[in-house]
């Protein structure tokens, strides 16, 4: 499994229509090939950083989705609200405790 975690810095008046864009399309990423799992997460200090986790089969299906038609959709649109550039990170979980 891959751990996908993207943070992502928008300009303050595009927050809310990010968080809005996140809720029409979160049941379509989330039902991409592969993706067992999806966050959202706001930074309390702050509130222009989110951090996307998304949990993926594997980097087959995470690149999948990258080159899909949706996210080719999306993604420009979603760079436009943004203050800086995202980061990304692929990790492989060692330790989990529930």
């Amino acid at each position: 499994m891959v751990h996908r975690f993207v943070k992502l810095t928008f300009q303050e008046q595009h927050i809310d229509t990010f968080v809005g864009k996140f809720n029409e399309m979160k049941l379509q990423i989330r039902g991409m090939n592969g993706c067992h799992y999806l966050r959202l997460f706001q930074d309390k200090k702050d509130k222009r950083i989110f951090f996307t986790h998304s949990i993926w089969i594997d980097e087959t299906c995470l690149n999948a989705y990258r080159k899909s038609e949706f996210f080719g959709i999306n993604w420009p649109e979603t760079k436009k609200l943004f203050a800086k550039e995202p980061i990304a990170w692929s990790l492989d979980q060692i330790v989990e405790l529930k």
